[in-house]
Parts: structure tokens; C-alpha cells; sequence
């Protein structure tokens, strides 16, 4: 038996990052990893998808000025961009991601690890053996999520791809249908349709992106087309066969044939098999914490959760950011030191219910921070909506001839805030910092009017949303 002060199931960012604020606080720490340390993102994820879209993107706007068009007449390399791809997921070897944990001196433990009961985890070892590890003060799950497949006919025998097949593939499919609306659904229809696929993109519902502001969906989807894309809305896939191609039955009752299928139709948490039934939490769904990271329901204040496996908020930045405040809290607690609890305190993941930024890299590009508009008059808030057309600011004319986008700022009418705001269009992706410290910050709007923006740049909008607000 190996004792520690805290264990760290789970070894991608969420539990690298709880771990080493844990280890600076003073704390010894073991983190347990069953595959690659760096885990979904690094390997699955936000690292290889990226790449294999970064290249259409460059593409795409070099294809929309005058000048550097007629320079850019072939198609993408997929070999060079499937190489790349490669090379970001570290030719899926973790040996980087280990020296770093080394340095951070922080222990690996290798094998699958489950909980135990009270501050115990077991953990069987690639060797097959066993080992159980105790934390003198607390046990982290920081597992994440994996693909959910529907229950399908013939699904299982088809060998859908997932997230992690259509980001790792070595090949570029012929033809490649995507079941879904979502994030990831719309990212891989951009990036395999511009390594050359033919693909067919099958949602149920009515938009793209639908938890975003609608016109996001809107925008995505006309490009999506643009680009060769057979985008169909209300569209069920009601079995699956594979006879060398896939077939895809439809309920309208046609059939739809691709090389492969990717199902993009969410996550679940990766809770199923981690003995969460020994510490009376329910196998297969989220770990609900409160806002320093303690699991609800379990006794002894001794087990965290942190991350997609929570449910709070399903991005790798999100989790990042609570496994920087969790561990700082384990460590704090650990030392007696007084918790900062007020909104926004060093000790409570306030950002997770009030500020998650997140930015879908399709063409265009989209870039939300904060609350939608149907959000905030959900939630009674007094509000309004404040449209700009992106096109219509000079820094984005020169960024793009033709240039398609909008803007979006949910002010609150009472105090003068913003509530949230979302940008769509090409190169939007490094305005949503400006606007996670807006929102963040809850700057007035009164004190925005003196953030002057420099003539020409896209960040100009900033201006135009403050001008068209004033009226």
C-alpha cells in the first residue's frame, strides 16, 4: 500500500494541472493514467483536430484576398497535413508529457485505478498486478468524458468512428458521413472536406451549434455548404450496416453509403468503471461538486472531482481552470488556510456558471464567452441584444475581401455589463480573450468607451457594438 496526500485519477490537462497546484502547495501527489499522460486533448482532441483544421483556415484566407488567391491554385496536401497532425498528438507517445511530471515532481502510477472506498484507490498495473494507493487528505477524479454511440441496429458491428478516429485517421476517406450538430460534428465536416472528402453532415435537429447564439449555426452551415458539404437537418439514422462501405438507413426511409462514419453525438462521463459505487455516487453519470471542487453527497470532505467528468463545463480550458483552483483549495485545506468563498474568490470556479469562453475553428470561425441571449432571458435577466455586422469594420474588410461575419453583445440593462458576447468570421478566435476579460471583469460599458481600439484591426468591432448600443 503507497500513501500519499492526494491521488489524482486521471491524467490529462484537468488532472496534470490539479496535481501540480496540489504538489506547489506542499503536498506529495500520485496521479494515476491508464493510456497517454496528456490524455483526450493532446492525443484525441484539441491538439490534432486543430491541426488538421489550421491548414483549410490558412487556405481559406489566403483564398479570400486579391493577390494571394491567384497564388494559392491546389488543393491541401492531406499527407503534409495528416504528418503534421501527427507531430502535434507527439506520434501519440506521452514520453514529454512523463518529464514533465517527473520535473514537477509529481509520482506516476501506470494502470487502470478505481476508487476503493474512503481515500482509497486501486489501481491493476499494466502487469497485471495491483496496487493501492491512500491519500492522507484527498482523492481527485479528473477521468473526463468519452464518445457516446446511440443504440442503433447494427451500430456496433459497423465500426463508427468517434472523435478519436475521425481526429487520428491515417487516411482520408472517399466518402465520409457525420451524424451530428455539434462542435465536434461541424469541426471534422470542415477539416476532412478540405483534405478532400466528400462528406454528408446528418443532424436531427433544425441548426448547427445549437447551444451558441442561433446565427453561429446559421453562418457555419452556409459555409459548410459553400465548401461541398451536404448539410441535412432533420435527419435520423435509424441502422447501420457495414459491408466494406457503411449504409446508413434514414428515416425518411432512403439510405445514404460512405467508406466511413463518424458519430458525433456527445459525451458521457468516464464514471462506469471507476468504483464510484464504493463511495455511494452512481456508476455512469457526473461527479456533481460544489464550487471548490468537493464531490456532493460523499461524506469526509475528502473526495474532489474536476473537469468534463463533473458535467459543469465540457472544454479542455474549463477543466484546466478548475484544476488549478481544486488543487490550490486541496492544498489550502490541507494547511488550514482560510478559503477565499466570495464570487470570483482565489478558492471557488466561479467562471464555470458566469464566463466559459469557447471558440468552434470551423470556417468561419466562432468565438462566445458568457451568456446567449435565450440563456439570459431564461434566467430572467433584464436585457438586450446589441448586432453588429462584421463586414462592416475596416480591419475586417482588409482581412478578407468579401468578409461574412456578425457580432453579438448581451448587455445588462441594469448594471451596464456585459452578460456575454459571440463572434463569428474568420480570424475571430483571438478577439474572445478582450471578451472573457470584459465579462470576467464586469467592466461597465461606460469605461469600455475608453478602451480605444486600433485603427485597423477586426477589434475595431468592439467600437461599433459600444456606437450601436448608444444609438
Amino acid at each position: 500500500m503507497d500513501e500519499f496526500d492526494v491521488v489524482v485519477l486521471g491524467g490529462g490537462p484537468t488532472g496534470e494541472n490539479l496535481a501540480e497546484r496540489a504538489h506547489a502547495g506542499g503536498l506529495t501527489v500520485a496521479l494515476v493514467e491508464a493510456e497517454l499522460v496528456g490524455g483526450e486533448c493532446s492525443y484525441w482532441a484539441c491538439m490534432p483536430s486543430k491541426a488538421l483544421l489550421r491548414p483549410a483556415a490558412a487556405r481559406a484566407d489566403a483564398a479570400r484576398v486579391a493577390g494571394a488567391r491567384e497564388a494559392v491554385t491546389g488543393a491541401l496536401d492531406a499527407a503534409a497535413v495528416l504528418r503534421r497532425r501527427d507531430s502535434f498528438a507527439s506520434d501519440w507517445k506521452d514520453d514529454g508529457q512523463v518529464a514533465w511530471l517527473n520535473s514537477a515532481g509529481i509520482t506516476l502510477v501506470r494502470g487502470h485505478g478505481r476508487l476503493d472506498g474512503e481515500r482509497r484507490v486501486a489501481v491493476d498495473t499494466p502487469d497485471g498486478g495491483r496496487r493501492v494507493l491512500t491519500a492522507r487528505h484527498a482523492v481527485a477524479v479528473c477521468t473526463g468524458t468519452r464518445a457516446a454511440l446511440p443504440e442503433l441496429p447494427g451500430l456496433a458491428d459497423a465500426r463508427p468512428w468517434t472523435s478519436r478516429e475521425a481526429t487520428a485517421s491515417q487516411t482520408v476517406p472517399e466518402r465520409l458521413a457525420v451524424v451530428g450538430g455539434g462542435v465536434v460534428a461541424a469541426e471534422m465536416a470542415t477539416a476532412w472536406r478540405s483534405l478532400g472528402s466528400e462528406v454528408t453532415l446528418l443532424v436531427r435537429g433544425r441548426r448547427l451549434l445549437s447551444k451558441l447564439e442561433p446565427f453561429a449555426g446559421e453562418l457555419v452551415a452556409d459555409s459548410l455548404r459553400e465548401s461541398g458539404v451536404d448539410v441535412r437537418f432533420g435527419t435520423s439514422v435509424t441502422e447501420v450496416r457495414r459491408d466494406g462501405p457503411v449504409t446508413l438507413a434514414l428515416d425518411g426511409g432512403e439510405t445514404l453509403t460512405a467508406d466511413e462514419v463518424l458519430f458525433a453525438t456527445g459525451r458521457v462521463p468516464a464514471t462506469a468503471d471507476l468504483g464510484v459505487e464504493s463511495v455511494g455516487l452512481e456508476a455512469g453519470r457526473p461527479i456533481e461538486v460544489d464550487d471548490t471542487g468537493l464531490a456532493v453527497g460523499v461524506e469526509g470532505g475528502w473526495l474532489y472531482a474536476a473537469g468534463d467528468v463533473t458535467g459543469r463545463a465540457l472544454l479542455t480550458h474549463q477543466g484546466k481552470y478548475q484544476g488549478r483552483i481544486f488543487g490550490t483549495v486541496i492544498a489550502d485545506r490541507a494547511a488550514g488556510r482560510e478559503l477565499d468563498l466570495a464570487p470570483w474568490g482565489r478558492s471557488v470556479a466561479t467562471a464555470d456558471r458566469r464566463a466559459v469562453p469557447q471558440v468552434v475553428f470551423t470556417d468561419p470561425e466562432v468565438a462566445a464567452v458568457g451568456l446567449t441571449l435565450e440563456e439570459a432571458q431564461r434566467q430572467g435577466r433584464r436585457v438586450r441584444a446589441v448586432d453588429y455586422d462584421l463586414g462592416h469594420v475596416a480591419g475586417a474588410s482588409l482581412y478578407a475581401d468579401g468578409y461574412r461575419g456578425r457580432a453579438r453583445a448581451v448587455v445588462d440593462l441594469d448594471r451596464e455589463t456585459l452578460l456575454g458576447v459571440t463572434f463569428v468570421g474568420a480570424g475571430v478566435a483571438e478577439l474572445l480573450h478582450s471578451a472573457t476579460v470584459a465579462v470576467v471583469g464586469e467592466i461597465p460599458l461606460a469605461r469600455l468607451w475608453h478602451a480605444v481600439p486600433a485603427y485597423p484591426t477586426i477589434s475595431e468591432i468592439w467600437l461599433r457594438l459600444l456606437e450601436t448600443y448608444r444609438g
